[in-house]
């Protein structure tokens, strides 16, 4: 399974960082992603990191401003984010996704992810 952790408020502008504890997986053998919901939206994919080679993949809205990475040896993924907005507010979900084939493939999409955590809300307001 997998666990998110540090959201909350923040002010527009400002910094936040979440984690992801993943259990019960082997993290050299998945992707996680990060995932964003805002009230009355589609889920949208925001970050994906590969626990194999550490390859990342970021959606356009988040590239510059959000770092993803990988600890390994705590079976952790972080989310660090930056310069955020108003537009960033919701509900944050981590999620993981088998790595295929002898390259570790991986989707990074929505339905292409086995596990999800619960998620974690993230408020930018002043």
């Amino acid at each position: 399974q997998v666990v998110e952790s540090g959201g909350g408020l923040v002010q527009p502008g400002g910094s936040l960082k979440l984690s992801c504890a993943a259990s019960g997986l082997i993290l050299n053998s998945h992707a996680i992603g990060w995932f964003r919901q805002a009230p009355g939206k589609e889920r949208e994919r925001l970050s994906c990191i590969s626990g194999r080679d550490g390859s990342t993949v970021y959606e356009d809205s988040v590239k510059g401003r959000f770092i993803i990475s990988i600890d390994n040896a705590k079976n952790t993924v972080t989310l660090q984010m930056n310069s955020l907005t108003p537009e960033d507010t919701g509900t944050y979900y981590c999620a993981a996704e088998f790595l295929t084939g002898g390259n570790g493939f991986y989707t990074c999409s929505i339905y292409g992810m086995d596990y999800w955590g619960k998620g974690i809300p993230v408020t930018v307001s002043s």
